[in-house]
């Protein structure tokens, strides 16, 4: 299993998350973020942390956000590290 942030972070892209993350597995596209499915170790730690209630389990993706697992999964390898001082976009 891993977490997978969805499409409510788009535009927000709060960094909470970062910040609590062990493993530094958050990436940072332009207007989003997206987790490292091999650099997560499934703690759920950023899940409570997020603002936008954008991060799901894999397992507990609603229908409606199931692309953000491919997504998640095909950018984080050419994003840079998310440093958990970007500003809030919205």
């Amino acid at each position: 299993m891993t977490y997978v942030v969805t499409s409510a972070c788009d535009g927000s892209k709060y960094q909470d998350c970062v910040a609590v993350c062990p493993v530094e597995a958050f990436k940072e596209a332009e207007t989003y973020l997206v987790i490292d499915p091999d650099l997560c170790i499934d703690c759920a730690a950023c899940v409570p942390e997020c603002p936008a209630d954008a991060i799901y389990a894999d397992t507990d993706i609603p229908d409606s956000e199931i692309e953000w697992l491919d997504r998640n999964k095909d950018e984080a390898p050419d994003l840079p590290l998310a440093e958990g001082d970007s500003p809030v976009l919205a």
